[in-house]
């Protein structure tokens, strides 16, 4: 059976959505790449769980009124994808993991890799909201 992982999609009124630049480790997967804030489902505990747990690990953050995006399987995992509204002040936050925060807009994200193959997933995002 294929791990579980989740992510979350922060957007704010400028149509911009957060992410996350990795830790820049040797060993680290995708390490200094831009990705979608989550992380990895662990035994007993379901994807909601889970973002809820890492975003308090992760930014501090008490994360509540999410929508679930999509569910996708990867060649590596299966990804429960979630989405907030919500203009986080990002100097506020304090990252525990990861270097960086930015907001991107959708061109933006187009231009540049995502870890994980995340890029298919913020465009589909994209295509949702617009639509």
């Amino acid at each position: 059976m294929k791990r579980l992982g989740t992510s979350i999609i922060f957007v704010n009124d400028k149509e911009e959505i957060l992410l996350f630049l990795r830790d820049n480790k040797p060993g680290l997967p995708y390490s200094n790449i831009w990705d979608v804030p989550g992380g990895h489902v662990e035994p007993e505990e379901t994807p909601e769980e889970c973002i809820i747990r890492e975003m308090k690990e992760e930014m501090n953050i008490d994360l509540k009124d999410f929508h679930l995006l999509c569910v996708k399987e990867f060649d590596d995992r299966v990804e429960y994808t979630y989405w907030k509204h919500s203009n986080l002040n990002i100097e506020e936050i304090n990252l525990m993991e990861g270097q960086n925060l930015k907001w991107f807009t959708r061109e933006e994200t187009q231009n540049i890799k995502l870890a994980y193959g995340f890029n298919e997933i913020v465009e589909e995002f994209y295509q949702a909201q617009l639509s």
